[in-house]
């Protein structure tokens, strides 16, 4: 029986929960409101305004929605990096790229494209270079979690370094 898809979960899973709490907690922070609202704003996502009125059940649902949205971005960046093996033995670029591309896809892409109460002219309207420059700090962060979880649950820490160092006594630095 194959294990690798099964083992593969802890990291992704791991990653995704840590990652997607903490953002939570940061998007707070750097918001100054209370992560129930928060929570209410990311089910205003399928919900629209109607998530502000709903109460408990829209919390429960940001919450779900957030926990799902970052395990896909721990699964996606567990693939990719299953690809190239030095970019997750790299963690700390890894998980910087990533946090670029999140930060990039989430306010590009997702928040325009979703039935959250801000349309995309409105993001621009309201662009504050501090608030901006925090949100992509709390990507980094993100990034930094799902990409050390990759490299330090996924099993494979250990033989990546025995053939990294393989090589590199096969190869030494001049």
């Amino acid at each position: 029986m194959n294990r690798a898809p099964i083992a593969s979960l802890r990291p992704i899973i791991c990653g995704g929960l840590i990652a997607g709490t903490l953002d939570i907690g940061a998007a707070s922070l750097i918001n100054w409101v209370s992560p129930v609202l928060i929570l209410h704003y990311i089910a205003s996502g399928l919900l629209g305004t109607k998530a502000f009125t709903a109460g408990a059940a829209a919390t429960y649902l940001g919450l779900i929605l957030q926990w799902a949205m970052s395990i896909l971005i721990s699964a996606i960046y567990f693939r990719v990096t299953s690809r190239w093996p030095a970019l997750r033995m790299r963690w700390q670029l890894g998980g910087l790229s990533a946090g670029i591309v999140i930060f990039l896809v989430m306010n590009f892409v997702v928040m325009p494209l979703s039935a959250a109460p801000l349309t995309y002219w409105q993001i621009i309207e309201h662009f504050r270079p501090l608030k901006y420059a925090a949100n992509l700090l709390a990507m980094f962060v993100f990034g930094l979690i799902v990409a050390y979880c990759a490299y330090r649950l996924s099993g494979e820490t250990a033989s990546a370094r025995a053939i990294e160092e393989e090589a590199s006594r096969a190869n030494p630095a001049p």
